[in-house]
């Protein structure tokens, strides 16, 4: 048998492996599962890569494999290193970088696989050597936008840019206008024959900058839809590269990759009643001057209280409904709330979490701090499962959470987050905020919520008061 031969066949398998990874991951109860069956497909296809590489590599083999283990030598270390020292409150710009890698490969691939392969034009170009010149074109046009995107999502996330739109003039005619362009440099390209280079090149510049736009133009508060429609982009961008190189395996999982990450985006565009197509177009979450800046300052007076108050509250309660956020994760309190359920909840009462489907900055993130703190699967409850409970519950502990939270959604009209779903947390009988400050959300929205009369606001680290609660139990 052939060293091609098992090489596919080694393929299927890591194939299987990884969408069995994405039925497992679709569970909190079996993501364990699913990680470990797509780490060992990836294991598998690098294995057989590298020795299709080898077999079919014109140099001597010695040279081939010292190449591929220097290579892999810088790749484990830099990415053992991060994996290492990333906090969990940094995962979201991680992750949106990592995928600005994948755009880069794409648009390296691409030129690769266009100067290696010498072109020509007119009668002389078969409808073989036009489809692959489609496919460098797109895969380097995908891969383009994917990578100054995701550098966008990256520096918002950060907070290396503001993470307020960018509302330039006549924005989706800019956007049009690129993709018109686009479309042009592709019948010049697929003419120009051995000149084609030079279009490629224009069109990699013009699909840089639509990039960069079409992130730019998005508000801080739906990032965490950007980042699952780049997750799709980037798995297009590997679809793509994997018809340049002729690799199976390679379309297989970047379109896994895009149609998980395309639904995805479409279950939280659900979420916040977005548009999916504008998700696309790249042409939603921008608020007006106004209401960027928050709106009104202090639309009534709050009241303050403390942590032993708070555990007054809760000895009394039957139940609790814990709504986690962003502060949450930057405050590292996931583990003194985890031990303040467990004590509640051998007091006899009833405590879960209400997640919302763009908690924190990305996708699944408070699941994800939750189950690193042990909280158990079934206490954790999404927004559609729990929103009808808050009327009967008797405390809701709002910890780092604003935008999700916030009633303007429903009851102001011009609000940016207006038609947004929200947890009603307001229904309750009380609910005590966790903030350092009374400052906006992420999405710059003032929020109506902390000047109700049922709600209390405990001001200080999250972490810090939620071991004073844990400590006046």
């Amino acid at each position: 048998m052939s060293v091609e031969s098992i090489v596919q066949a080694v393929y299927l398998v890591a194939a299987v492996l990884f969408v069995l990874s994405l039925a497992g991951l679709s569970r909190q109860e079996s993501a364990r599962r699913g990680v470990l069956l797509g780490m060992t497909g990836m294991g598998l296809a690098l294995v057989a890569t590298i020795a299709l590489a080898l077999d079919r590599s014109e140099r001597p083999v010695g040279v081939t494999a010292g190449l591929i283990l220097l290579v892999l030598l810088v790749g484990a270390a830099v990415g053992t290193w991060r994996a290492r020292t990333v906090e969990m409150t940094q995962m979201p710009e991680l992750i949106a970088l990592l995928h600005s890698f994948v755009g880069a490969a794409a648009v390296l691939v691409g030129f690769g696989s266009y100067l290696s392969e010498p072109a020509t034009s007119g009668a002389d170009a078969g409808a073989g050597q036009t489809v692959h010149l489609v496919e460098v074109f797109l895969g380097v046009l995908i891969g383009a936008v994917t990578f100054t995107g995701s550098v966008v999502a990256f520096g918002k996330l950060s907070a290396r840019l503001r993470s307020s739109p960018l509302l330039l003039l006549g924005r989706n005619w800019l956007n049009l206008a690129a993709l018109v362009a686009c479309a042009g440099l592709l019948w010049w390209f697929l003419v120009a024959g051995p000149a084609g280079l030079v279009p490629l090149l224009l069109m990699t510049v013009v699909a840089l900058a639509l990039g960069w736009h079409l992130v730019a133009a998005i508000g801080g508060g739906d990032m965490p839809v950007v980042v699952s429609m780049l997750n799709s982009y980037s798995g297009w961008a590997a679809a793509a590269a994997g018809f340049m190189l002729g690799n199976d395996l390679l379309i297989i999982t970047g379109a896994l990759v895009g149609s998980s990450g395309a639904i995805l985006s479409y279950l939280m565009c659900r979420a916040m009643n977005r548009s999916f197509v504008s998700v696309i177009l790249g042409g939603f979450g921008a608020e007006t001057p106004a209401a960027a800046a928050g709106g009104p300052a202090e639309p009534g007076t709050y009241r303050e209280t403390t942590a032993l108050e708070v555990a007054d509250r809760l000895t009394a309660a039957r139940s609790v409904i814990v709504v986690p956020g962003y502060g949450m994760a930057v405050a590292k309190a996931q583990y003194p709330v985890a031990d303040l359920v467990s004590r509640l909840t051998a007091r006899g009462t009833t405590v879960r979490f209400g997640i919302h489907p763009v908690a924190g900055r990305l996708p699944g993130h408070m699941n994800v701090l939750l189950a690193e703190a042990k909280v158990p699967y079934d206490q954790v409850l999404g927004m559609d499962e729990i929103n009808d409970d808050f009327p009967e519950t008797d405390v809701v502990l709002v910890i780092g959470a604003n935008d999700t939270v916030n009633p303007a959604a429903q009851d102001d009209p011009a609000s940016p987050i207006a038609g947004m779903p929200v947890l009603e947390v307001w229904q309750a009988r009380e609910v005590v905020v966790f903030k350092r400050s009374m400052a906006t959300g992420y999405a710059g929205v003032q929020n109506p919520l902390f000047f109700r009369e049922n709600t209390a606001m405990l001001f200080g680290d999250a972490k810090e008061q939620v071991e004073l609660i844990v400590q006046a139990l």
